[in-house]
C-alpha cells in the first residue's frame, strides 16, 4: 500500500518511485484517502466494540445478578443494592485499567457501562417485552452510567488506582439505589388491593407470574435488620461500597496482568 508522507503532497501516481506495478496494486493514492480510510475503520470498529462489551456484560449480568435486575419487584432494599454493583464493577475495573495504562484515557468505566446499558435495553425490549409480553417499564434495566462516570472522574482526578478504589469504587457501590431512585420511586407507591397494603411493584409481580417469585423479599422485610432502626438502606449501601472497594482492587490487579503483552515478546 502506497502511503503519502506529510512532506510530500504529490500523488503516488505522479511520483516515479510509486509508478508501475506498485501503484496499480494500491487502493489508496492520496493522503486524503488514507485519512478517510482510517476514519472508516474507526466508524466500523466502535459499534463492534460497543456490541462486544455490551454482550459480555449482559451475559455476566444474566449468570450472576439475574432476577435481581430483571424485575422491579426483585429490586429490594437489601440484596439488589449489594449484589448488583459488586458484580457490575468487574468490567469497569478491568477495562479501565487497560485504557488508563495503555492510552492514559479514563474512559473504561463509562464506556463499559454505556455499552452495558445499550445491550440491556436491547435484551429487555426484544426478549422480555416483545417476545414474552412483559410491560417494558416493569423490566426496564437499571442505569449505572453515572457511577461509571464517577469512577473515571476519580481516576482522572487522582491518577491513582488506589485512590480510585478507595473513593470512586466506594461511591460506585454506595449510590446505585440513589441514582436509580427516580425510576424506582413510582413502583414503591403503596396501594390497597383486596384489603392488603402492598406496593405497585408487588402488585405487578402478582399479576405477571414468572418461574420464581421473590418471596424472600417479604421475609427479610421483617428480619433482624430492623434492629438498626429501619435504616437498612444506608447500611446496605455502606457495606456495598466496602465490597466494591475490595472487588475493584482485585480486578485492577487482574486487569494489570492482562494488559501486559508478554506473549508478543515470545512470538517476535
Amino acid at each position: 500500500m502506497a502511503i503519502v508522507t506529510p512532506e510530500s503532497n504529490e500523488s503516488p501516481d505522479k511520483d516515479p518511485k510509486y509508478s508501475g506495478e506498485r501503484s496499480a496494486k494500491s487502493a489508496i493514492t492520496t493522503r486524503e484517502e488514507q485519512i478517510e480510510a482510517f476514519r472508516n475503520i474507526d466508524l466500523v470498529s466502535i459499534p463492534i466494540i460497543i456490541l462486544l462489551f455490551g454482550g459480555i456484560t449482559v451475559f455476566l449480568s444474566a449468570v450472576t445478578v439475574g432476577d435481581w435486575d430483571y424485575w422491579m419487584d426483585w429490586r429490594d432494599r437489601r440484596w439488589w443494592p449489594l449484589v448488583t454493583p459488586a458484580v457490575y464493577i468487574i468490567f469497569p475495573a478491568v477495562i479501565g485499567t487497560f485504557t488508563w495504562k495503555k492510552f492514559r484515557l479514563p474512559i473504561g468505566a463509562t464506556a463499559t457501562m454505556f455499552a452495558f446499558v445499550i445491550g440491556l435495553w436491547q435484551s429487555r425490549y426484544f426478549n422480555f417485552h416483545s417476545f414474552a409480553g412483559f410491560p417494558l417499564n416493569f423490566v426496564a434495566p437499571s442505569t449505572f452510567i453515572v457511577l461509571g462516570i464517577i469512577l473515571d472522574a476519580t481516576l482522572l482526578w487522582t491518577k491513582s488506582f488506589f485512590a480510585t478504589g478507595f473513593i470512586g469504587a466506594f461511591f460506585f457501590g454506595a449510590l446505585p439505589y440513589a441514582v436509580n431512585w427516580p425510576v424506582f420511586a413510582l413502583w414503591h407507591v403503596p396501594v390497597s388491593y383486596d384489603g392488603n397494603l402492598l406496593t405497585v411493584a408487588d402488585l405487578a409481580g402478582y399479576q405477571y407470574i414468572r418461574t420464581a417469585i421473590p418471596e424472600y423479599v417479604r421475609i427479610i422485610e421483617e428480619s433482624t435488620l430492623r434492629t438498626f432502626g429501619e435504616a437498612v438502606t444506608p447500611l446496605t449501601a455502606f457495606f456495598a461500597g466496602f465490597v466494591c472497594v475490595l472487588n475493584y482492587y482485585l480486578w485492577v490487579v487482574i486487569g494489570s496482568y492482562l494488559s501486559e503483552s508478554r506473549w508478543t515478546h515470545k512470538v517476535w
